[in-house]
């Protein structure tokens, strides 16, 4: 595969895999689980977040192979670990990308959701499809868009938030809290899209942890400052709908404001969509070259460079995800299976660090980032299953 990205390319990336589903999507599912403690559970996703980048930030500088964790599982822990990342990260992202087509549904057309979804996809296959370059180019105008409109909506949003005391609920437990960083995290998770390009990066040594840092810097100040308009809303006793920012902006904002909220919304989910079915389609093009997967996914376009048929896979994989699922769920999903990615990422790490390729630091870092993924992973299925449950029981 031909690499092409440089630090500015990568760092767009990673920015239209971050700023889209979880700042316009994830703050209902993750306040009702957290409450008033949402500004907590930020702070956990961040900080799993930061000690995944760490973990995959330094595999990704020794080995830049396309495939992320299932290349370093491979490479480093043997093929049932790779297998289990690959299909991780493909489960997990396409919950991501049926997550953020959902969301461009319920800001473009609420109630015809799965119908608008289905059509996100299919569109973000066709532009993947020319090349990524071509990709890149497109999400780095949806991303200052994004940013753009961002900073509008806290601006006009701060002036109207009181928050007076206090209709935002406290959290049931610690667990549940845990489980509101699980959602949260996925906004997180689009930093290391990087590494899963890792083929297509220019002296990726260099290239890759520079641009995880700066994409992951900037989307923590853009969702802190999110955090903070969303808690205030919660504590003016505004209700959140699956398209909280539009709930929020129609509370404080006039309709010009509404109205490019919801545009921005729509912009940054396909940002997402975007980079989702191009890191898809190729972690299904490494798994198929090294045997986990149907080896015809393995084929590169001459024209374009890119794994076409791998695309093709990703995408019915996320129109899967629109027919059946709810952007709760689906966050949840992605989450849970996107976290156990991870734990392979850092179990690779500690492999190195007794094979003595790696020093005691960074085995530090990664033994706390897998121990934050697992923690993160039960409080996420103990809080879903329970609630299926209590669902199922009424």
């Amino acid at each position: 595969m031909k690499r092409v990205l440089g630090v500015g390319g990568a760092t767009v990336v990673g920015l239209g895999a971050m700023l889209g589903t979880g700042v316009f999507a994830a703050w209902t599912p993750a306040a009702a689980y957290a409450g008033s403690a949402l500004l907590v559970a930020l702070v956990c996703a961040a900080g799993v977040a930061a000690l995944n980048a760490v973990s995959t930030g330094a595999l990704a500088r020794g080995l830049p192979e396309a495939g992320g964790a299932y290349a370093y599982g491979r490479a480093y822990l043997g093929r049932p670990a790779a297998i289990v990342a690959g299909y991780a990260f493909v489960i997990g992202k396409a919950s991501s990308a049926g997550a953020a087509a959902l969301t461009i549904g319920a800001y473009a057309w609420p109630g015809q959701e799965r119908l608008v979804g289905l059509a996100a996809v299919g569109l973000a296959l066709a532009l993947d499809l020319r090349g990524i370059v071509k990709s890149v180019q497109v999400t780095a105008v949806l991303v200052a868009v994004v940013l753009g409109v961002l900073a509008v909506f806290v601006a006009t949003a701060v002036p109207g938030a009181t928050g007076a005391p206090s209709a935002a609920a406290s959290p049931e437990s610690a667990i549940s809290v845990l489980a509101a960083a699980g959602i949260l995290f996925v906004a997180f998770a689009g930093y290391a899209r990087v590494t899963v390009l890792g083929e297509e990066v220019r002296d990726p040594e260099r290239t890759i942890p520079r641009a995880m840092i700066v994409s992951f810097a900037i989307v923590i100040i853009v969702y802190a400052a999110v955090a903070f308009i969303v808690l205030a809303a919660l504590d003016d006793g505004i209700a959140l709908s699956a398209a909280p920012l539009e709930s929020i902006a129609a509370a404080y904002a006039s309709d010009p404001i509404v109205m490019a909220v919801r545009l921005g919304a729509v912009i940054a989910a396909g940002a997402v969509l975007l980079s989702l079915i191009a890191g898809i389609g190729r972690t299904l093009f490494a798994m198929g070259r090294g045997g986990d997967a149907p080896r015809a996914l393995a084929v590169v376009s001459q024209r374009t460079g890119v794994p076409g048929r791998a695309e093709f896979a990703a995408a019915l994989l996320a129109g899967a995800v629109v027919l059946v699922g709810g952007i709760g769920f689906a966050l949840a999903l992605s989450g849970a299976t996107i976290l156990a990615y991870y734990a392979v990422a850092h179990l690779s790490v500690l492999a190195r660090v007794r094979a003595r390729q790696a020093g005691w630091a960074l085995g530090l870092a990664s033994g706390l980032g897998l121990l934050g993924c697992l923690t993160v992973i039960a409080a996420l299925l103990l809080v879903v299953l329970s609630r299926v449950v209590a669902v199922s029981g009424s």
